[in-house]
């Protein structure tokens, strides 16, 4: 598999306020011709988020994911192992599924956040 993760604060971004993200991260999530993917720990992440109200999300979020041409990726064993392995520089496990996903499925995190550049994972930072 090859293309795009999405980290959380990055779709939210993408469908709230997508000026915030750089011209060339928009650019790349728009690109009908890259894989763009969304971790189901991101969704897991956002719907506890809005269940105690840190968060508005879409309640047809995918729904919108669809019409935005963004993938959800399954959690699997291989991924939970893997996330377990990482070293802590960053204590999200949300966060931690992401970046084994990212490195077990060949995926480029689209992150603004620092310490998720720590790892030995493809990651597009800004």
């Amino acid at each position: 598999m090859s293309g795009y993760l999405l980290d959380t604060h990055v779709l939210l971004w993408w469908l709230a306020e997508p000026d915030r993200l750089p011209t060339e991260v928009r650019d790349l999530i728009a690109d009908p011709s890259h894989a763009v993917h969304l971790s189901a720990a991101a969704v897991w992440e956002m719907a506890i988020k809005k269940s105690i109200g840190r968060l508005d999300m879409p309640a047809n979020l995918l729904e919108v994911l669809e019409q935005e041409h963004i993938e959800v990726l399954p959690i699997n064993a291989a991924h939970a192992l893997a996330a377990a392995e990482l070293p802590l520089h960053h204590a999200d496990p949300f966060d931690r599924m992401q970046i084994a996903q990212a490195r077990l499925e060949g995926l480029t995190i689209l992150t603004h956040d620092a310490a998720i550049l720590k790892y030995d994972v493809s990651s597009r930072g800004f």
